[in-house]
């Protein structure tokens, strides 16, 4: 057990987010190949058109797997909480609900979404000639959305306890199958954008077996375990109301890009093909941030789950500056590589797509720094249990894409849109910062530590 996790309630801090943030991150960055990898080779094979398609729907399945994702990633936050605190019996009483609210989950999720695929991509006034395209793309993804829910449950659950590494190898094995399975769909069978869902479905199903194989091999703990299944109201409510919580604050954000994802549409396909080739660049620098977020939360979770205020304080600090040193390097690149990325991504050597795709880059990422602040406290104070106000400003966020959509885009144009996130990333970012200062007054007082400083400096470094 003790090789195939990592206890973060101890040891160096910075040491222990580094080990535990690098694994995810380049599992992040494979992950992100997933969609590159679909996305260049049907643009280069295929075209424009079809690449707009799954440009198109990919606000959709944000929405759905952001959705199950958050779920999922909540309810690792309680077995990380329990982890850190010792309590081997509720840890295994967590584990043996997230299979069944995952399973659940997932059955809803997936008859849901396929009854409302044809309404949602007529309503976000998806191009006539690339609908039929996108519909087919997203039928396959949405109607093996379990695949997608399995993963990121098993994945989560190991992360929750330390272990990155061991999702890694199985993420890097299923990235090169799909990259495989990619070129035999598309261009071997011809198959079309379909070909590329397909490719995508088998590939994670090939990493959730391995998941579950090796859990049941060096992480029994995380098996469900029928012994310890029981309608616990409090563990139910806890597990539950912090997937939701989680959930909520992916789907809401999903939402305002779907909202988005209209007005874009509404600007034709070229736009569309720009703002995708974009989106996916800004995802790809995005992950560090990202991962940089899970590996705070988790952190966090531990640390808080053991008492420890001020190891979460200093984790957040320490993660906060990673951010701020990624951010740097990324406004670097976006400036000095963003044509070659964006003509490389899309095949195209249209002026058009790669100028209006620029400006998004610059204006976005130019934000980041604001951006790693707001994803580090979110996810922070997810982890420590504080769900209200991340819920909240997320809420926020949804208002200011659906009042974009309606106004901002109409009267600025495609320079409305990239405007918009860092305009929402500001603000979000302020109200979290009081959210997180009243945390630590609050937590502090509790623990009866105000102004002590528990962590030495041998550990803090």
């Amino acid at each position: 057990m003790r090789s195939s996790t990592l206890k973060m309630t101890e040891g160096s801090i910075l040491r222990n987010l580094i080990m535990f943030a690098v694994p995810i991150l380049i599992g992040n960055i494979f992950q992100q190949l997933y969609n590159v990898a679909d996305t260049a080779i049907i643009g280069n094979i295929l075209g424009d058109r079809a690449f707009a398609a799954v440009g198109a729907a990919a606000p959709v399945s944000g929405l759905i797997i952001g959705f199950a994702g958050g779920l999922t990633n909540g309810f690792a936050v309680i077995i990380a909480r329990f982890f850190g605190a010792n309590d081997t019996e509720r840890l295994k009483k967590a584990v043996a609900l997230t299979y069944v609210l995952s399973a659940v989950i997932a059955l809803v999720l997936t008859v849901i979404s396929l009854l409302t695929l044809h309404p949602l991509m007529a309503a976000l006034q998806t191009p006539d000639e690339i609908i039929a395209d996108t519909e087919s793309y997203m039928g396959v993804i949405l109607l093996f959305s379990c695949v997608t829910i399995a993963y990121n449950m098993l994945a989560g659950m190991m992360r929750a306890v330390g272990n990155t590494r061991a999702p890694l190898y199985f993420l890097i094995i299923s990235v090169f199958v799909n990259i495989a399975l990619d070129f035999l769909f598309v261009s071997g069978f011809g198959m079309g954008v379909a070909g590329a869902a397909y490719a995508t479905v088998i590939s994670q199903a090939v990493s959730v077996c391995l998941c579950f194989v090796y859990a049941v091999k060096k992480c029994g703990f995380l098996v469900f375990d029928r012994s310890y299944f029981e309608m616990n109201r409090n563990l139910l409510a806890d597990l539950s109301m912090t997937g939701l919580s989680m959930g909520l604050m992916y789907a809401i954000v999903s939402v305002g890009s779907v909202i988005l994802q209209g007005a874009v549409n509404s600007l034709g396909t070229a736009t569309i093909t720009a703002h995708t080739a974009a989106r996916k660049i800004d995802d790809i620098f995005m992950i560090t941030l990202g991962t940089i977020s899970m590996a705070s939360s988790t952190f966090a979770s531990q640390n808080y789950g053991a008492g420890n205020i001020d190891r979460v304080k200093t984790g957040i600090k320490y993660s906060i500056f990673l951010a701020f040193g990624w951010s740097a390097f990324s406004v670097l690149c976006a400036v000095l590589f963003r044509v070659p990325l964006i003509s490389a991504l899309t095949g195209t050597a249209d002026e058009t797509v790669i100028e209006t795709a620029s400006q998004y880059i610059i204006i976005n990422i130019s934000f980041y720094f604001v951006l790693g602040i707001l994803l580090v406290l979110r996810s922070s104070l997810q982890g420590v249990g504080r769900k209200l106000v991340p819920v909240c400003g997320s809420g926020i966020e949804l208002i200011m894409k659906v009042i974009a959509a309606a106004v901002v885009a109409p009267q600025l144009g495609y320079f409305g849109i990239c405007i918009l996130e860092p305009a929402i990333w500001t603000v979000c970012a302020v109200i979290v910062l009081i959210d997180y200062a009243v945390f630590i007054r609050k937590a502090e007082a509790e623990h009866g530590i105000l102004g002590s400083r528990r962590v030495s400096k041998r550990n803090a470094v």
